[in-house]
């Protein structure tokens, strides 16, 4: 009988012993990786397992697990769970919230999806107005291939309805009006003027928004628009995560500026000889309502979805987190959900 068991029941798995894993490790995760940390421009978190997702069950895995931390990194106190930590679930396509200073994970939902950002997009053009343009006083001249494009434009919160004056072909405006117009007011054509502005074509200045991607380590990264808009027949080549959202956003903090303005919930800028005014309403409808809120930045086009992003601190104004929901028709509501959520369940020592 017992010969009988043996040749059924162990005998055809054997091999799996003597040959090693038949299977591809790459699919999983071991504990070994989930206390790596993940430094800057070495390695890239769910990448070290051959560019899979994260299995939904490895919480504890997030928590141990690190993006880049900041130059200017407080990695003295670290996010820990509090005793009576609970989970949150979002209806959202994709989520992810990360501690900025330490790079620790405190939240994720399928982060690594590709998917199409919007507007989230302006972020990364931010950045390169602040690495390129070293005087925002400097004068930019409105193109017309600046002023044609659809969407929220200058003057105008959707095409066909305006509430103040469009900018002109031939006008100067400041660079630092154009930023405050793209990122309070999600402008398409503010953001497509800079770009053209800095490298001369709106292509030539997304060939830099996708190199400064590679030097961030961002793997489910490209982009099509210095706003966000995407191209028409290519719209599948036009994308990122909420991972990589978070980490653009976080890299953002390094300039004081881009936070300053996401702050501000309304204004006007004129062009440089005052001949015109243009007003300015900032689309994020959260930051009266959340007093510990640093800034966000909405985003829709109706194959993204409505996503957001929102900077944010704890109570004591210590520790940053970012917090990106994407494809979410309840982004305002969610969104004050996951950062309550995150403080009401992390304490920093």
């Amino acid at each position: 009988m017992l010969n009988i068991i043996f040749t059924i029941f162990i005998l055809p798995f054997i091999p799996l012993f003597f040959y090693g894993n038949v299977f591809n490790e790459s699919d999983f995760l071991d504990v070994s990786s989930s206390v790596r940390r993940v430094v800057k421009g070495q390695e890239v978190l769910g990448e070290s397992r051959g560019g899979k997702d994260f299995p939904k069950n490895a919480e504890e895995t997030f928590q141990s697990c690190n993006l880049f931390p900041l130059d200017s990194a407080n990695t003295e106190y670290t996010p820990i769970r509090k005793k009576n930590f609970w989970d949150l679930k979002l209806w959202a396509g994709s989520s992810v919230v990360i501690d900025v200073d330490s790079g620790t994970i405190l939240h994720y939902d399928n982060g690594r999806k590709k998917t199409q950002i919007a507007s989230l997009t302006k972020m990364m053009t931010a950045i390169l107005v602040m690495d390129e343009i070293k005087n925002l006083d400097e004068t930019v001249v409105i193109t017309e291939e600046a002023l044609n494009v659809p969407g929220t434009v200058v003057g105008c919160p959707r095409t066909g309805y305006c509430l103040s004056n469009r900018m002109y072909r031939g006008e100067k405006i400041k660079a630092g009006d154009l930023l405050r117009a793209m990122l309070l007011n999600s402008a398409n054509d503010a953001a497509t003027a800079l770009g053209i502005h800095i490298a001369g074509t709106e292509k030539k200045f997304v060939e830099k928004m996708n190199e400064k991607a590679r030097s961030l380590g961002l793997k489910d990264t490209n982009f099509c628009t210095p706003s966000g808009l995407e191209i028409d027949g290519q719209e599948d080549q036009c994308h990122s995560s909420a991972y990589d959202i978070a980490r653009i956003a976080a890299h953002s903090l390094k300039y004081e500026e881009i936070w300053d303005i996401m702050r501000i919930p309304e204004g006007q800028f004129y062009s440089t000889d005052g001949k015109y005014m243009h007003e300015l309403k900032n689309t994020d409808l959260l930051l009266d309502s959340i007093p510990n809120c640093l800034g966000g930045k909405t985003g829709f086009t109706p194959l993204a979805g409505k996503s957001l992003l929102m900077g944010s601190v704890d109570p004591t104004g210590k520790h940053r987190v970012i917090s990106v929901i994407l494809n979410d028709e309840n982004r305002w509501e969610d969104m004050r959900k996951l950062v309550d959520w995150v403080f009401e369940n992390y304490e920093w020592r």
